[in-house]
């Protein structure tokens, strides 16, 4: 479900809107949310001083629960 919210809350914020990935890994301490997207979006999605990232994460947040969750922003620019 979360991921399902992230990845509707990017896809509002991107202009490649088909290419926004978003994968949920579930850990010992709790779930990742890994976000994938074009690298021309890459830099709307962060934001300014991150301010965007954080709003998401905050957003996140409130939907978990309690849960810990975590949200990573790939580039995939820089991938080996």
């Amino acid at each position: 479900m979360l991921d399902e919210a992230l990845e509707h809350l990017v896809t509002g914020i991107v202009d490649h809107k088909d290419e926004v990935v978003v994968r949920s890994k579930n850990l010992r301490r709790g779930q990742i949310l890994e976000v994938r997207v074009h690298p021309d979006d890459l830099g709307r999605v962060i934001g300014r001083s991150g301010r965007t990232a954080s709003a998401l994460r905050t957003v996140l947040g409130a939907l978990s629960g309690g849960e810990n969750v975590r949200i990573d922003i790939v580039d995939t620019d820089r991938e080996g």
